[in-house]
C-alpha cells in the first residue's frame, strides 16, 4: 500500500468512527473522564520514569478486524512523543498490541461496552478491560487469563480494582472514577495547579505576614531610637539643672563641655555626680 493509499485508508477509518450522534449523547462529563484518566496516567507514569503510550478515542486497526476507537487505550513501554503524528494505531505497523483499554460508560449503549466489548477485547487479547460506569457509579474490570481469549472478571478487593498492566488501583469515590498507586492517589494537572497555587497563597501569606512583622519591628526601633536621642539631648540640660538646683555653680568652661558632650555614659555619669557634688569640677571630668 503506497503512503497516499495508506492515508486515505486511515482517513476513512477515522471517519467511519465518528459518528456525531453517539459524541452528542455523550457529552461533556463523558469526554472529562476520559481526558482526567490520560493526564493522570500520563502524569504518574512520567513521574515514575516510565513510557507508556496512551491515546483517546483513537482508531485501532488490528489486521482481520474491523476498527474500532475506544475511549482510552494504553500500551506501555511505549514513547509518545510531543508531536505525534499518528492517525490511527495500526498494529501491523506498530508491532504492538493494545495493552489495556478503559470505556466510559455514560449514556451509550451498556450492552455495546458491557457485553460485545467484553467479547471483542477478550478476542483480540488485550490483557486488561476496565469499564467505568459512570451512571451506576461503579467499575467493572476484566483480566485475560494466560493463554485464554476469555475475560474472568476482576474481583475488588476494599472497593478497589487492580490493574496488573498498570500496577495501579481504581476506584469510585465522591462521584470520580480515581486511580492508587499503593495508599497514593495520583493527582492531574488540575489537582496539581490547585495545590501549588494554594502553596503559593500560603507563601505569599507568610511572606506579608513577615513583611508586615518587620515593619513593626522597625517602627518600634525607629521610636525607641527617637526616645534614646531625646533621653540623650535631655542629658546635659539635666546635668547643668541638677547643679543649678543645688546652688552649685558651673564655670563656663565646664558648661559648655556638658552642653557639647554626646558621650551618654559621660553625661550619665556627670548626672548622678551632679546630685551629691560639692563642685562642678566634682561631678564633671575634664
Amino acid at each position: 500500500m503506497t503512503p497516499a493509499a495508506r492515508e486515505a485508508f486511515l482517513l476513512g477509518v477515522i471517519d467511519s468512527l465518528s459518528d456525531p450522534n453517539d459524541l452528542k449523547s455523550e457529552g461533556r462529563p463523558h469526554k472529562k473522564a476520559k481526558s482526567r484518566a490520560i493526564d493522570l496516567l500520563g502524569l504518574h507514569f512520567k513521574a515514575l520514569g516510565r513510557t507508556i503510550y496512551l491515546a483517546e478515542e483513537m482508531a485501532v486497526v488490528y489486521p482481520g478486524e474491523a476498527s474500532f476507537s475506544p475511549d482510552v487505550f494504553a500500551v506501555v513501554d511505549v514513547p509518545q512523543p510531543e508531536d505525534d503524528e499518528r492517525m490511527a494505531w495500526v498494529v501491523a505497523d506498530e508491532g504492538r498490541e493494545l495493552d489495556l483499554v478503559i470505556e466510559v460508560l455514560h449514556r451509550g449503549d451498556r450492552d455495546k461496552d458491557l457485553l460485545d466489548n467484553v467479547d471483542r477485547y477478550a478476542r483480540l487479547g488485550v490483557p486488561e478491560y476496565f469499564v467505568y460506569d459512570r451512571a451506576q457509579q461503579r467499575v467493572h474490570g476484566f483480566r485475560l487469563p494466560p493463554g485464554a481469549r476469555h475475560y474472568r472478571r476482576i474481583v475488588p478487593q476494599g472497593g478497589r480494582y487492580t490493574s496488573n498492566v498498570l500496577g495501579l488501583d481504581f476506584a469510585v469515590q465522591g462521584g470520580t472514577l480515581r486511580f492508587f498507586h499503593g495508599m497514593a492517589e495520583l493527582f492531574g494537572t488540575d489537582d496539581l495547579i490547585g495545590r501549588l497555587t494554594g502553596m503559593v497563597g500560603r507563601l505569599e501569606a507568610r511572606a506579608d505576614a513577615e513583611a508586615e512583622r518587620a515593619t513593626r519591628e522597625a517602627e518600634r526601633a525607629t521610636r525607641e531610637a527617637e526616645l534614646a536621642r531625646a533621653a540623650l539631648d535631655g542629658l546635659p540640660t539635666a546635668v547643668l539643672a541638677a547643679l543649678e538646683a543645688r546652688g552649685v555653680a558651673c564655670p563656663d568652661r565646664l558648661r559648655a563641655g556638658v552642653l557639647a558632650s554626646d558621650d551618654p555614659a559621660a553625661l550619665q555619669r556627670w548626672l548622678l555626680r551632679a546630685l551629691t557634688a560639692t563642685t562642678a569640677a566634682e561631678a564633671i571630668d575634664g
